[in-house]
């Protein structure tokens, strides 16, 4: 592993990203545009359905978006013979994904500072901790969202295989990570399903913080940290030069 290959290869990504207006667009616009739509549902109904569901969702929106757009960038890199170039080089497995982590890592910081600006200071969101806080653990579940998308790009064979993932990695998540059903009240088998699946530490360290500064916020991240290690360490592992 080099630094100074890492680093290429992140400027690589960032380069081709300020190139591509509508992806651009769609990773700093629509997590915010999303967020102010679900603002705007509540907006006439009597309580603070806003602040019940928002953190949720201040978590799960970078996370969905950065999952798409990694594993499909990463796997149109593979599929276009990109990938078998760049590994002839004096490159190995973990700079090329430490680069991507590193280029969508700087993206998701932009992206949910924007998300996270909006929901406070445009649309209310009651938040008892520090909101530089709360945009430290949005920018973490992004990155969780691009660890994932690398990591499962390296099982696909198109494009439209890597979207596919979503119902089998993201949608049980969503569904299990405490936003219809406290986690506590969840079957005993679906609460300890629940319990190892990273998504769930996320909205409870977004919702923790809008009740209180809560200590156990550093323990949620630091779960969700070591889950976007892991998905980049075995993404490195499985990651193939080029599509079958």
């Amino acid at each position: 592993m080099s630094p100074r290959t890492t680093m290429a290869v992140a400027a690589r990504v960032l380069t081709q990203l300020r190139r591509d207006h509508r992806t651009l667009a769609m990773l700093m616009v629509v997590p915010a545009a999303l967020l102010t739509l679900l603002w705007w549902m509540f907006e006439e109904l009597p309580g603070n359905f806003f602040d019940a569901f928002g953190p949720a969702l201040l978590a799960m929106f970078p996370f969905i978006i950065m999952f798409l757009v990694t594993s499909v960038t990463t796997l149109r890199e593979r599929s276009s013979g990109t990938l078998e170039r760049l590994l002839s080089m004096p490159m190995g497995k973990l700079d090329f994904l430490l680069g991507y982590a590193i280029a969508f890592g700087l993206v998701a910081a932009v992206q949910s500072a924007i998300a996270v600006g909006v929901s406070v200071g445009l649309l209310g969101l009651d938040v008892q901790g520090p909101v530089w806080l709360l945009t430290v653990v949005a920018v973490v579940d992004a990155l969780l969202g691009s660890s994932l998308g690398l990591f499962v790009s390296a099982f696909a064979q198109t494009e439209f295989q890597a979207v596919q993932f979503m119902p089998a990695i993201v949608l049980p998540q969503i569904l299990l990570c405490g936003l219809f059903v406290p986690r506590s009240a969840l079957p005993d088998v679906l609460e300890a399903i629940s319990d190892v699946l990273p998504l769930s530490y996320a909205v409870d360290a977004m919702q923790e913080l809008t009740r209180s500064v809560d200590p156990a916020v550093w323990g949620d991240l630091a779960v969700v940290a070591g889950f976007v290690v892991a998905a980049l360490v075995l993404g490195a592992a499985t990651l193939r030069r080029r599509t079958a």
